[in-house]
């Protein structure tokens, strides 16, 4: 069976559960929501901003890569339900390639991220948001980079350590210093040049720089393309790390 086809059965299959189930949209946006409406008007005093307008342009990226980095992160529970129900050792015995198993549930996260940052995105137009239509849509193409990778990523260590347990400690490990270290909350160029030495590190905070020039419409800035070609990079590493933890980890 073609790659391709695989992965639009999966990505169908995936597509119906959530139709039937779309409540998961609006609980995962609900926290960001919180922190547009409560947080960001904080943001124009503190960083001496012009109007509400530049608060929601600086804080609205961040935000949509953190729905993406968490909206991610934690798929890998997902993935441990359905190992648990037999799905994907039924899954194994069908000529659908390995890749495409893990590939078409990684893009039901991209489509569930990116229905939210729409939703994000409209609703911070109500506060003031200008925005960029070119420089959104690069936007949105980096937050599905981001999604893919850390859903990759969290899919194939849910398959490597097979334990709820196990699991849960090392997610919220890596949730912690992804964000902080990040950019989202606050920009990055506001920490000692020592804390924005570590950042740099953190593919995340080239992504957030890279939301941010697009939103912009500085769609011609470096850090655009760079950030797409880093997470470009990590969503790549992260299929492959993923796709071969599959035949290793269910028998």
């Amino acid at each position: 069976m073609a790659v391709l086809q695989g992965i639009w059965l999966v990505l169908h299959r995936q597509l119906i559960q959530l139709i039937r189930n779309p409540v998961w949209i609006l609980v995962g946006i609900l926290d960001p929501v919180l922190l547009l409406l409560l947080y960001a008007p904080l943001l124009r005093q503190a960083l001496g901003l012009g109007s509400n307008g530049e608060a929601y342009a600086t804080f609205v990226p961040g935000l949509l890569v953190m729905i993406a980095a968490l909206g991610g992160l934690f798929q890998g529970f997902v993935m441990l339900t359905e190992l648990r129900a037999g799905v994907i050792e039924r899954s194994l015995v069908t000529p659908i390639p390995r890749v495409s198993l893990l590939l078409g549930r990684c893009l039901r996260d991209v489509v569930v991220v990116l229905w939210q940052a729409v939703i994000l995105t409209l609703l911070a137009l109500l506060f003031g948001l200008h925005i960029h239509v070119v420089g959104t849509l690069v936007s949105y193409a980096v937050v599905a980079l981001v999604v893919l990778a850390i859903s990759a990523f969290s899919n194939g260590l849910a398959l490597s350590v097979r334990n709820d347990a196990s699991l849960t400690p090392m997610l919220n490990s890596l949730s912690q210093p992804l964000v902080l270290l990040s950019g989202i909350l606050l920009p990055m160029a506001l920490a000692p040049l020592w804390l924005r030495d570590i950042s740099r590190w953190n593919p995340l905070s080239w992504a957030v720089d890279a939301v941010r020039a697009a939103f912009a419409g500085r769609i011609g800035d470096d850090i655009v393309w760079q950030g797409l070609v880093i997470m470009g990079a990590a969503a790549l590493l992260g299929l492959v790390y993923g796709t071969r933890q599959i035949p290793r980890s269910v028998r």
